[in-house]
């Protein structure tokens, strides 16, 4: 690592962290007079506890702040993330419109959101994003619940329905898409090309969901989802010519059991979607039909908070039939499978110091048109999807352990992050042919997140 870099890197470090001043959105936590490190792992970022849990099943809604200065601020946030992106191999095109080759700082996203109680029984988590990368606002993860609960026979029911624009952004764990680890993450650095359909879809869709806990053992989830028109896209700032168009509805699944006892969490679960596509939004030769389900399990020691253990898994199978991309020309063979699966285990101390470690792992069926597209860095040579990656994370949040009125309306996390490519895009070495290696994809992220 040169001298410049070790200079850059250290002034983004100092920068971040002399800010004195979720996801732990400061709104949840002045709305229930809880600290963030009730809700979150690690007083910041997605990753909750079964307080936060129960806070987002029962919609947002639970209060408990008697503090008069701050029980009439109403439940808006805001959150602003900076970084700093090195790549063992430059990107000879340059990273995005507007950057350099490596080495590169940004603004990743400035974030507004509505987060909190809208009624005794209805809440939201609604967040509109500005991206630094792309240069543009969009309507982000949103989540609008109405939830009641009831005592049949001794046993508590917990039930609701939920309206969101992305299949599992409703989830409670984050073991699913919208919310798994890693929780941020470069725009700026090369990723593997394939993905599952389930993945891509947030932003793009509208749907809605009906759920239920029982005995806070058994949960539920059932609903559908359907691409929001073109001008609708484009006014919320998803819209994109090449994606492919949801034909109809697409049913949504989830099924988990979970227990908690004596500081130990654990759970175990399913989930999936069945969606005929219309791929590139072309009509007219058919659909192609994409089955995504997966399983997954997390486990929780929590103890002593101050040090919390955890492992999440999961499993994502994806089978396709690709009979309009066959006929468009757009892919090579009408029936392939895509399979995902990814482990983390994590340490905090304090709820302030954590560190994580990932590993992910993608196979699937070889696609000379879908995958060898003959483009540099993000070819595949070999025509398939196959990628392996392990990911280091340390992080820091000084703040969000008591509910004094400061820690309330402020949040701060700094998190460094290396994530090595054992391969990608089906190789290792000259996988693009273009004389790339999986290696040179590696990639140095260092951020800071500031809530308030």
């Amino acid at each position: 690592m040169n001298k410049s870099l070790m200079i850059t890197i250290f002034a983004f470090l100092i920068s971040m962290l002399v800010t004195q001043h979720s996801y732990a959105m400061p709104s949840f936590a002045r709305q229930t007079g809880l600290p963030c490190s009730s809700c979150h792992v690690q007083s910041f970022g997605p990753n909750l506890t079964p307080i936060g849990r129960n806070f987002k099943l029962n919609g947002y809604t639970t209060t408990g702040n008697s503090d008069s200065k701050l029980k009439y601020i109403p439940p808006i946030s805001a959150m602003i993330r900076g970084s700093f992106t090195n790549t063992i191999k430059d990107q000879p095109d340059g990273a995005a419109d507007g950057y350099g080759r490596n080495n590169n700082a940004t603004l990743d996203e400035a974030s507004v959101f509505y987060a909190g109680r809208i009624a005794p029984k209805m809440g939201a988590f609604i967040q509109g994003t500005y991206s630094g990368v792309d240069k543009k606002w969009e309507l982000d993860n949103t989540d609008i619940r109405i939830a009641d609960r009831s005592d049949i026979g001794g046993n508590q029911l917990v039930y609701g329905i939920t309206t969101n624009n992305s299949p599992s952004v409703s989830d409670l764990w984050n073991t699913t898409p919208v919310w798994s680890f890693p929780y941020s993450s470069s725009d700026l650095a090369p990723t593997p090309a394939a993905g599952p359909l389930i993945d891509t879809l947030g932003g793009q869709v509208i749907g809605a969901s009906a759920y239920a806990m029982w005995k806070n053992l058994l949960y539920i989830e059932a609903g559908g989802y359907t691409m929001l028109p073109k001008n609708a896209q484009k006014g919320v700032g998803t819209f994109d010519t090449e994606q492919n168009r949801i034909n109809g509805g697409a049913p949504y699944w989830r099924v988990a059991l979970q227990h908690d006892w004596n500081g130990h969490y654990g759970m175990i679960g399913a989930y999936g979607l069945q969606a005929n596509v219309n791929p590139q939004r072309m009509p007219g030769v058919g659909t192609d039909s994409y089955y995504d389900y997966g399983f997954d399990t997390t486990y929780q020691y929590l103890g002593n908070r101050t040090h919390i253990f955890e492992l999440q898994a999961t499993y994502l199978r994806e089978q396709r039939d690709m009979n309009a991309s066959v006929a468009l020309g757009f892919a090579e063979k009408k029936f392939s499978s895509l399979d995902t699966a990814r482990i983390r285990t994590g340490y905090t101390y304090q709820q302030t110091y954590g560190v994580s470690l990932f590993y992910s792992q993608m196979t699937g069926t070889r696609d000379n048109i879908i995958f060898n597209t003959g483009e540099p860095i993000g070819g595949s040579t070999s025509g398939k999807p196959n990628s392996q990656a392990f990911t280091a994370e340390i992080s820091y949040t000084p703040f969000g352990k008591s509910a004094a009125t400061l820690s309330t309306l402020a949040n701060l996390r700094v998190a460094v992050q290396y994530t090595h490519y054992f391969q990608f895009n089906g190789g290792i070495r000259n996988y693009d042919g273009f004389g790339r290696q999986a290696i040179g994809n590696d990639t140095l992220y260092i951020n800071g997140w500031l809530a308030f």
